[in-house]
């Protein structure tokens, strides 16, 4: 790193990466089953990959390298993410339409073709992560950590267990202490899973894990209250999705708890704090300090 560094460029190489890795897994001859199809269709449907780029970035930042096996585990947690979107846009769930500007995947397909689809992407992600060969140069206990650490980031203790929270307060009024604990369980726990994962893989030390973990909090929190501002105020020709939603379901959100002005507020405070749990890195923690403020400043 150093001071020719630019975000998007950076941002880029890690998507072509994750992107051309995740394209192995689906190298497959003809016939391709329904399934799979679907399975590639969502996974190609144009994200941000941040939750994979952070785990990439966070084991730089603690001087580990993209090795394949670091690589394949990103990928892991991309499919994991996606899995999360086709069941988060089912009828049963927020009865979405759009995702990333193309049709969800139960409107691509069909219902039963988008929950196959999803429960295939998280069993995969869970395939790629225990495979013998993913352990050569990180080792079985680092590898076995990273298989804990996203095992509850996206289980009932945490994803799930956070889109549960937001669908029986769906009309209801919380605190803004219940609502942040919701997110930091919905969104907030894969996101710090990523980075935590990526520390591991990294080889840091306990100290530098910890840092981290606190960087993945923070970001975490900030990354959804800025979700919760966009679909507000946000362009939906730039985020790929109608803006309103939230406020149409009747869900609890920082702008509707706390209005704009202070969610913003509140979010740069986060990104503050994220920021301060890195102070004592080095130039390698570069991309996560920028990612930081991407995170507060995009648009879609």
């Amino acid at each position: 790193m150093d001071d020719m560094f630019t975000l998007n460029a950076y941002l880029d190489e890690k998507r072509r990466l994750v992107n051309a890795a995740i394209d192995q897994f689906f190298n497959l001859k003809p016939p391709v089953n329904r399934v799979v199809e679907a399975m590639q269709y969502s996974l190609s449907a144009g994200g941000k990959r941040l939750r994979p780029i952070l785990l990439l970035s966070a084991a730089e930042a603690v001087g580990g390298e993209c090795t394949p096996e670091v690589v394949r585990a990103a990928c892991a947690l991309e499919m994991i993410h996606t899995y999360s979107l086709i069941h988060d846009d089912l009828p049963a769930m927020d009865n979405d339409r759009l995702r990333r500007g193309k049709p969800t995947c139960h409107i691509q397909y069909d219902e039963a073709t988008a929950i196959l689809a999803g429960d295939a992407l998280l069993t995969l992600a869970f395939e790629i992560l225990s495979c013998p060969e993913n352990m050569e140069t990180c080792g079985i206990a680092n590898h076995l950590k990273v298989i804990r650490i996203i095992s509850e980031a996206a289980g009932y203790k945490g994803m799930v267990g956070g889109q549960m929270l937001d669908m029986i307060n769906q009309g209801k009024f919380i605190t803004t202490e219940k609502l942040k604990e919701m997110h930091s369980m919905k969104t907030g726990a894969l996101i710090r899973a990523s980075v935590v994962s990526g520390a591991v893989l990294g080889g840091g030390s306990e100290a530098r894990i910890e840092a981290l973990d606190l960087f993945g909090q923070f970001i975490g929190i900030a990354f959804q209250v800025i979700d919760d501002i966009l679909d507000v105020e946000g362009d939906p020709k730039l985020m790929g999705k109608a803006a309103g939603c939230d406020a149409a379901k009747n869900k609890n959100t920082y702008p509707a708890l706390m209005g704009l002005d202070l969610s913003r507020q509140f979010a740069a405070e986060l990104v503050q704090n994220a920021l301060q749990a890195l102070r004592d890195f080095d130039r390698h923690a570069i991309p996560l300090r920028e990612i930081a403020n991407y995170v507060i400043n995009r648009k879609k």
